[in-house]
């Protein structure tokens, strides 16, 4: 299977001059794109786009690589469908300029073709190259020599809410629309209307447009809103059943299989047995990890405060403070902690050989063992310090904290010895006897004042110290331009998105990411 290289001419043709002095005014991107794209898309670089492709023989030869590349940048840039794109490559001067292909009448390609790039771009992790190729081009200060740029940085990581593209819905509709997926599955496969398959398989309630309608109940009334979900339930469980009868092959093969497994999944995270024995009842309190949209299982409940609730993802970035280039990104359920997001970032950043000069966290990071790492290999860790409130009695910045003798000692004078990540405990009945008592604890008379000692602790320590100057509290917001970044990215994306699933959020905030390196350079260029 040979694959053309992409090869657009260097020198600027004369309509192209006019587009581009065009492109000086508004979406200077696309002149950008234009001037640099034999730098960004070289023949070193449009070799590794090749790897992604076979030579079996069979199927039809691909298209440049680099050049889909280019079209999804474009893609991302205007924020248009498969379609659009496709028709832009031929009706869109701009388009057509920075493709290679000024006067062409036929498009650049097809919308399956764009569709199946996407997806093998993916599948090879080559966008995740594409925004380090990038990367290094926002880094770069004069021309582009990524080979010459320097490995340790000062960067800057930081999250934001990312509102899931799935329907999100309560324990009825969501068993119900579940149930419906599989309805119409069975009914291609018997080759049967969808209301013969519900009256067969007696689960009627699916023959209205709306379950709630069908049960029609009082919502409002605790006892009518049980027995109509055990209603459901029981329906749900005779659809199950007749599908195990008449299709029992089929029960462990896709896409069958997929959609019961889905099925069975919210049955059990939101429904238990009624302990009276009169059938099913929702869960009392929320399933760990609880799946809440049919269409993406990954999506969850999340919160980025206590008053602000995510239902989707949490999408990071990790930003060099200095070029303000975006280095690495990574997408997690929004029920997921911030700290389990760095591993991911680090190894990313370790594919390029950089490691960190001084890593500047928000707070929810500091739980992960990978901020000891990067903290062992020599970088400076810069985070505003956990608040050590006690409400008003004695905090732990109260007591002496010797990390040397790894001991304690209370503003009495009582000590006692420390381990990290556990909590200490001091002598109940020196306690009791304390005259400072009162400002120092409210427990009962038989336990004394505990203190608790993270496992970064001597970390810890370093960071209040540092709040409580003037300088420590400036060097805390340098980490500002991540915020920015995230911002633009924000404003870019939006706050809902595009896809279903972690992967393909992970490629579409990646797009956004390799467009805001590429703004960065071009006003580093301008």
């Amino acid at each position: 299977m040979a694959i053309v290289r992409w090869n657009p001419p260097v020198e600027v043709g004369r309509q192209e001059a006019f587009v581009l002095k065009r492109c000086q005014k508004k979406r200077r991107l696309f002149a950008f794109l234009r001037e640099n794209r034999h730098q960004i898309f070289d023949d070193e670089f449009q070799q590794e786009l090749e790897v992604m492709y076979r030579d079996t023989g069979a199927g039809k030869e691909p298209l440049c690589p680099a050049m889909m590349a280019c079209a999804l940048i474009l893609q991302g840039y205007l924020g248009v469908s498969d379609s659009d794109a496709v028709e832009l490559s031929v009706a869109d001067l701009r388009w057509q300029m920075v493709l290679g292909r000024v006067g062409e009448t036929v498009p650049a390609y097809s919308q399956g073709a764009l569709f199946a790039f996407r997806d093998r771009l993916i599948a090879h992790d080559m966008d995740r190259r594409l925004l380090e190729r990038t990367a290094a081009i926002a880094r770069a200060t004069k021309g582009f020599d990524g080979k010459k740029l320097p490995k340790t940085l000062r960067i800057a990581i930081d999250s934001s809410p990312l509102n899931g593209a799935g329907r999100v819905e309560d324990t009825i509709n969501l068993i119900g629309h579940a149930a419906r997926k599989v309805v119409t599955c069975v009914a291609q496969l018997l080759d049967w209307e969808v209301d013969r398959v519900c009256r067969q398989a007696g689960i009627p309630l699916l023959l209205e447009k709306s379950v709630k309608r069908a049960l029609d109940r009082d919502w409002s009334d605790p006892q009518e809103k049980a027995e109509a979900v055990d209603v459901l339930a029981r329906q749900v469980l005779s659809l199950e059943r007749w599908i195990e009868e008449k299709l029992p092959a089929e029960v462990g093969q896709p896409p069958l299989d997929r959609l019961l497994g889905v099925l069975h999944q919210i049955m059990e995270q939101d429904l238990d047995p009624d302990p009276g024995g009169k059938g099913f009842r929702i869960v009392d309190g929320v399933a760990p990890d609880r799946r809440i949209s049919v269409e993406d299982g990954e999506m969850r409940h999340g919160r980025k405060s206590k008053s602000k609730r995510i239902d989707g993802y949490k999408r990071h970035v990790a930003t060099d403070l200095d070029s303000q280039a975006i280095l690495a990104c990574a997408v997690t359920p929004a029920n997921r902690p911030e700290h389990e997001a760095l591993p991911e970032l680090k190894d990313d950043l370790d594919e390029q050989g950089i490691r960190f000069a001084e890593a500047h966290f928000d707070r929810g990071y500091m739980a992960s063992p990978a901020v000891i790492e990067i903290q062992a290999q020599g970088a400076e860790i810069l985070c505003k310090p956990w608040k050590t409130g006690h409400g008003n009695l004695f905090t732990k910045e109260d007591f002496d904290l010797d990390l040397r003798s790894m001991t304690i000692t209370c503003p009495a004078g009582q000590t006692a010895r420390i381990q990290f990540g556990q909590t200490v405990k001091f002598d109940p009945d020196t306690c009791a006897a304390c005259r400072l008592r009162s400002a120092c604890t409210k427990a009962h008379k038989e336990h004394g004042r505990s203190v608790s000692i993270a496992h970064d602790e001597r970390l810890q320590k370093k960071l209040r110290e540092a709040a409580k100057t003037k300088s420590g509290r400036q060097r805390f917001c340098e980490r500002v331009p991540v915020e920015h970044r995230l911002a633009h990215i924000g404003q870019r994306q939006g706050n809902d998105a595009r896809y279903w699933g972690t992967r393909k959020n992970v490629y579409d905030l990646r797009r956004a990411a390799i467009i805001q390196n590429l703004e960065t350079a071009q006003r580093k260029a301008s």
